[in-house]
């Protein structure tokens, strides 16, 4: 069941884009989630052929290993330069995770996000032989969805709480939805709220969420498709395990 209410007006959506931080429990829900924020994720990963495709990038055989494992942004060559093949590869991944910018070179950024979801790990996440579970790691920063013991979505990246507002460990449920809540202590609206424990639930980040000076209060933060998807996937009474540790919290 979702809870939709009187759509705000103009002003009102622009005083709530206008805040950002992390998730924390809310109280009022309304309007819709398509406008509550920038896309900070393009819906498409077409790479533009353009940038950076003759540049060699700092990290540029390492992101190679790691796309070549992924497979599905296209194809690459393992030798440490830069083709246009390559170039197109980083690019659709960089488009696919929300990493700016995306023009197709092998920086810092990019080698971590790749390394993150191409060697992720799925035997710390108790999954059920029936029913729908959402693993969060927080030691690696992603998040993976299983369902009668098949992972159906992800890896992809998430943001959880930050030095002193860490991410409570545990195996927690489901119990609120809104296609967008609003926060009451930071004033802010959560896009795709899917609340499961003391405040603490999914949403669309109100921010670039590769930032590492941010974090969330304890939620759980996506990039809008993901946020979006897992929406439209999820329900009531599914299960969030949250385990590992973020660094620094």
């Amino acid at each position: 069941m979702r809870y939709l209410r009187a759509s705000l007006t103009a002003a009102a959506v622009l005083v709530a884009l206008a805040a950002a931080g992390g998730g924390t429990y809310a109280f009022l829900t309304g309007g819709s989630a398509e406008a509550a924020a920038p896309d900070p994720t393009p819906s498409t990963v077409t790479p533009t052929k353009d940038h950076d495709c003759g540049k060699v990038g700092e990290f540029q055989e390492e992101v190679e290993k790691s796309l070549e494992s992924l497979a599905e942004y296209g194809s690459v060559f393992v030798d440490g330069e830069q083709s246009q093949e390559d170039c197109d590869a980083i690019e659709a991944f960089q488009k696919r995770f929300g990493i700016k910018p995306a023009k197709g070179r092998a920086d810092e950024l990019t080698r971590d996000v790749a390394k993150r979801i191409a060697e992720q790990s799925f035997d710390e996440c108790p999954t059920a032989e029936h029913g729908t579970t959402v693993c969060v790691d927080l030691t690696n920063q992603t998040l993976w969805v299983v369902e009668d013991g098949e992972r159906i979505f992800g890896p992809t990246v998430v943001r959880t709480g930050m030095a002193g507002h860490a991410s409570t460990t545990g195996t927690h449920t489901i119990n609120h939805r809104a296609d967008r809540e609003w926060s009451e202590p930071y004033e802010q609206w959560l896009p795709y709220w899917q609340h499961y424990y003391a405040g603490e639930g999914l949403h669309e980040t109100t921010s670039y969420l590769h930032d590492p000076s941010l974090g969330s209060h304890g939620c759980t933060n996506l990039l809008r498709q993901d946020a979006k998807k897992l929406y439209e996937m999820l329900d009531y009474g599914d299960t969030v395990e949250v385990f590992g540790k973020r660094s620094g919290t």
